[in-house]
């Protein structure tokens, strides 16, 4: 087998043994199909590159088609934050589409079917109903509106069609086999009442097709070659080839559902059920919440399309259900941002430092490059004055060998400027530091030139001068959830593990170059991490998020 053949995920491997088989490459045609009842989560994201990247490997057209077929929970938000999602993420699809055109064609294949004896109406309790599916071991017994007549079946339907019956009283149901090893083969429902307006068709109709009679349908009558389904609906494929048959024109393509693993994240839920619940209780302040998995919330929290879409690729296509660690979500995106973004400098602990010996009144502009390690990022001048802020942590009275940053008697390099040497601190009430007192050495510049400027220290700290520091609130994201499977365990409920520490908002100092920032903005703040500007910004206040740490956990557990 070819190193290509070799690197083929299944799905494509599917695809290639069809195309060998005879279908023709040009009738190659894939869809994304999302139903608009909330926001598209980095599980989703796994979707979106899977076919729209079926599209680009095989130059074949994909569609973005909404399965909006429950007017009770879909939206028009979520249709236009789905759009932006896809397009943010790089892709194009070929046809927007909705499952909604084809309410008309579907009620018309659905009145074929009950005049073949195919479909009935059924006015059981969905309780009586559930008993009568059986269970996965035992079959399934007959509804005793299993037999009704034709012309009565028809009657009913038109009556749930007009409105002439109340939510819940009556369903159609596909007379199929109630002995079928499969349950979903089991009398599936194929339309129910539901007098809730819709976003796109108003209150034309009052009765929706389910889910299952839908999907398959859509996907014939767009004549998609490959649906790509997550793995739960693999027990349904039966039923999707059922439906399919019913209407199926041996002069068109039959569409082939085929399933992968959805993507599970450590530390996170993906369910959209709980995701709005989380907004709905305020756990969160949105669906772009920076500590959401949703795309609108990575985003907002510094992600790039280009670390998702890596992380994907990494994360591959599979068979089984797996859980991946979100420390490799975090691992891609420094990996891009360490490539992309300029560094500047910021304190977020502040400690006051008075250089005791540097003239005062005093101010000098230092040119600091935005990036020591790639090129074509420039450089900036950063102001240098008597008085500066460094990092509390970054002093101690008193350290061992181990500790490189500052402390009395011994010296560090402060980033772009001098060296200098703690000689006192001053105290409160408390014990706590509040100003640490160094002297400079006025000869050791950075890229000054002179022997002192060469001289080699273990530390190097950055710094904000304090007369020309700008105030920034930061925002610190931790993980949202405390335990790795906050959804996993039976009888608790998955908010008990709300990490009560996922947002530490913080009062800190950067250099004036951040002064014209704009929203999304991304920047490393040396040696503390890599930061976003949020759209919480105005003129008056820059509002930063933390994407992530520098330290990558993922790469140190797989080295």
């Amino acid at each position: 087998m070819s190193e290509e053949k070799k690197s083929l995920n299944f799905i494509e491997q599917i695809i290639e043994e069809d195309l060998a088989n005879g279908l023709p490459k040009e009738k190659l045609r894939f869809r994304f199909p999302p139903e608009p009842n909330g926001y598209l989560h980095i599980g989703h994201a796994a979707s979106i590159c899977l076919n729209f990247g079926l599209g680009l490997k095989y130059n074949a057209p994909v569609n973005l088609r909404f399965d909006d077929t429950n007017p009770a929970k879909e939206e028009q938000e979520y249709v236009d934050a789905i759009k932006h999602d896809i397009e943010w993420l790089g892709f194009k699809w070929d046809k927007e589409l909705y499952s909604s055109n084809y309410f008309q064609q579907l009620y018309d294949w659905t009145l074929a079917l009950i005049k073949e004896g195919k479909a009935y109406v059924d006015n059981q309790s969905s309780e009586e109903m559930a008993i009568q599916k059986g269970t996965p071991t035992e079959v399934g017994t007959d509804s005793p509106n299993r037999n009704r007549s034709i012309e009565e079946n028809l009657s009913l339907f038109l009556k749930m069609k007009n409105g002439e019956f109340e939510e819940g009283s009556h369903v159609l149901r596909a007379k199929i086999d109630m002995k079928h090893v499969n349950m979903h083969m089991r009398d599936p429902i194929m339309y129910r009442i539901l007098k809730k307006e819709h976003h796109r068709t108003g209150t034309d109709w009052c009765i929706y097709p389910m889910y299952d009679w839908t999907h398959g349908e859509s996907d014939y009558i767009e004549q998609v070659s490959h649906s790509i389904c997550t793995l739960e609906f693999k027990s349904h494929r039966d039923l999707y080839d059922w439906y399919v048959e019913q209407v199926y024109d041996n002069s068109k393509l039959r569409p082939k559902q085929r399933e992968f693993a959805r993507r599970n994240l450590s530390y996170t839920v993906m369910s959209k059920r709980k995701l709005l619940q989380l907004v709905e209780e305020g756990v969160v302040s949105g669906w772009d919440d920076p500590r959401m998995p949703t795309i609108s919330g990575l985003r907002r929290r510094g992600y790039t399309p280009m670390s998702i879409r890596n992380f994907s690729d990494i994360s591959g296509i599979s068979k089984r259900e797996n859980v991946t660690d979100v420390a490799l979500l975090e691992h891609c995106i420094k990996d891009d941002l360490n490539k992309t973004t300029p560094r500047v400098m910021a304190v977020l602990n502040p400690v006051k430092v008075v250089i005791t010996n540097y003239p005062e009144g005093k101010e000098e502009f230092l040119d600091a490059n935005y990036n020591d390690y790639e090129e074509g990022f420039g450089s900036r001048l950063v102001p240098f004055s008597r008085e500066i802020y460094i990092e509390k942590e970054d002093f101690r009275e008193e350290a061992n060998k181990k500790f490189f940053r500052l402390k009395l008697g011994k010296e560090v390099r402060l980033k772009n400027a001098y060296i200098i040497k703690a000689e006192s601190c001053k105290k409160d009430e408390n014990g706590e530091v509040t100003e640490i007192h160094c002297t400079y050495d006025e000869d050791s510049k950075s890229g000054s030139g002179t022997e002192a400027s060469k001289r080699k220290v273990k530390g190097t700290l950055h710094w904000v001068s304090i007369s020309h520091a700008i105030k920034a609130e930061v925002r610190v994201y931790d993980r949202l959830f405390t335990d790795e499977a906050p959804d996993g365990h039976k009888d608790v409920d998955f908010k008990e593990f709300i990490n009560p520490k996922s947002l530490q908002i913080i009062n800190a100092f950067a250099e004036p170059s951040l002064k014209t920032a704009k929203v999304l903005d991304r920047v490393q703040f040396q040696r503390l991490g890599y930061f976003c500007v949020d759209k919480d910004s105005t003129s008056n206040k820059l509002v930063f998020n933390r994407t992530v740490p520098l330290r990558d956990s993922w790469a140190k557990q797989n080295k």
